[in-house]
């Protein structure tokens, strides 16, 4: 049985209230985005059986207003994350379909690197907020993922669903 990664950029946040970084909540259009995120995971049957999430607060937000029903394992090594460092947590998921919530630029490496060859979409390059992969493998164990070995099922960014 293969394993499926689905990787999520934390939605739009909040830079007008003077917080430090790690405390920055989603703003209005963050909420708005994350909200419609989880339905179209939902209505594609994307549903993780695992979620490891940044402890950045807008990850956070962003995973609660997805409204999945399976509660998320945090990790303070996704904090603005190199794809290296992605991977090292990555390789300790133990369901068959993994959410990973995160932050550019590493989230955008990190899917660059899995992938044998890009989704053809134009904002994939930048990775924007909100942005999420749908990457299958035919590994079955997180431990055995290289580099280059997943394959693009779907990715969308937040623009996609309100167009």
């Amino acid at each position: 049985m293969s394993i499926r990664l689905i990787l999520m950029r934390h939605a739009n946040s909040d830079w007008h209230l003077g917080v430090p970084d790690h405390a920055r909540p989603l703003n209005t259009r963050g909420r708005q985005a994350s909200t419609a995120l989880g339905g179209w995971l939902r209505h594609n049957q994307y549903l993780p059986d695992e979620i490891i999430s940044s402890t950045a607060a807008r990850t956070l937000e962003t995973c609660d207003l997805l409204k999945l029903d399976t509660q998320p394992r945090t990790s303070g090594k996704l904090y603005l994350a190199s794809h290296n460092a992605m991977l090292d947590v990555l390789r300790t998921a133990t369901g068959q379909t993994v959410l990973m919530l995160g932050h550019n630029p590493g989230i955008c490496a990190f899917a660059r690197a899995l992938l044998a060859s890009p989704p053809n979409h134009l904002r994939f390059e930048d990775y924007p907020s909100g942005a999420t992969l749908i990457a299958g493998f035919k590994q079955t164990e997180w431990l055995q993922i290289k580099w280059g070995t997943g394959r693009s099922n779907a990715f969308v960014t937040p623009a996609d669903l309100s167009a």
